[in-house]
């Protein structure tokens, strides 16, 4: 039988982490005949107004928009805005290259979204093939396919669930009595110090802080000319790295990833090693 590789698992936000800004805000927010400033600030102020989660407040606002300006809220025409968002140098080479950096080193690279921003458009993207799952907010729709309920709601502290769902392989989001069933962390697909989180902001705090508590990797990245967004995070030592927000190889980011998997693997090799010689003591 033929030895699984261990799995290292790269996790992303997804709006100003992998894409230069909000997703809405590249085709759906002009659609609606709204500027960024006016749709965000109508969504705020709803929250505010309704002590209303902000994520659900932004979806109750996106149909409400839409609908106000005769545009269809069908799956397909939210799917439709994917192919217009705008990625940062290197993204979307990015994921083979790290795969390719998995496959020289004898581990297996796997790549999650952790967001708070639509899934339907995430689903649209160029890159949405390379994600072994995508967690993210997202429309029920009804029997014409029109939107028409919130069907999953991710805020800042909710992601966290997905780092375990990742930890224990239950990435059905409606399987809660497997995540809750205890497992050995061993014994479970891709132990925390396995895990990388990649983010780029105090929305993605916790997920960073639970990552980074448990032996795994989180890094920070910024625009360029925004670096005092993310120093915060790396002198409070809630992240282990800050980086530009630029994938290309030969990068910085690139090659902190690069190391990170690198030391991964061979803390994984040597695991195995020790477990291969205790397995090999007879017993008395």
């Amino acid at each position: 039988m033929k030895k699984q590789k261990p799995v290292v698992a790269l996790m992303y936000d997804f709006d100003k982490t992998l894409c230069t800004k909000d997703m809405q805000e590249y085709t759906f927010i002009p659609n609606v005949g709204m500027t960024a400033t006016e749709f965000w600030t109508k969504s705020n102020s709803l929250a505010k107004g309704k002590k209303m989660d902000g994520i659900l407040a932004y979806m109750y606002v996106m149909l409400q928009q839409a609908h106000a300006a005769g545009r269809g809220v069908q799956r397909e025409e939210f799917v439709k805005l994917g192919k217009d968002l705008e990625f940062y140098p290197g993204v979307e080479d990015w994921f083979g290259r790290i795969n390719q950096i998995g496959d020289d080193l004898g581990v297996k690279v796997e790549h999650f979204i952790i967001s708070s921003g639509l899934h339907e458009i995430i689903e649209g993207s160029s890159i949405n093939k390379y994600f072994q799952d995508v967690f993210a907010c997202e429309f029920l729709y009804d029997e014409n396919n029109v939107a028409c309920w919130p069907k999953n709601a991710v805020n800042y502290t909710t992601k966290t669930q997905f780092l375990f769902r990742i930890n224990k392989g239950i990435l059905d989001i409606s399987n809660d009595e497997d995540l809750n069933k205890y497992t050995p962390e061993d014994d479970r697909p891709v132990p925390f110090r396995n895990m990388i989180y990649i983010g780029d902001g105090l929305t993605d705090v916790p997920c960073m802080k639970l990552v980074k508590a448990n032996g795994g990797y989180s890094i920070a990245v910024y625009q360029k000319g925004k670096k005092r967004k993310v120093e915060d995070l790396i002198a409070h030592m809630r992240v282990d790295f800050i980086s530009l927000a630029d994938y290309s190889e030969g990068g910085d980011l690139d090659t902190i990833v690069r190391d990170i998997i690198c030391k991964m693997a061979m803390v994984d090799s040597l695991k195995s090693r020790t477990k291969a010689l205790i397995k090999a003591i007879p017993t008395k």
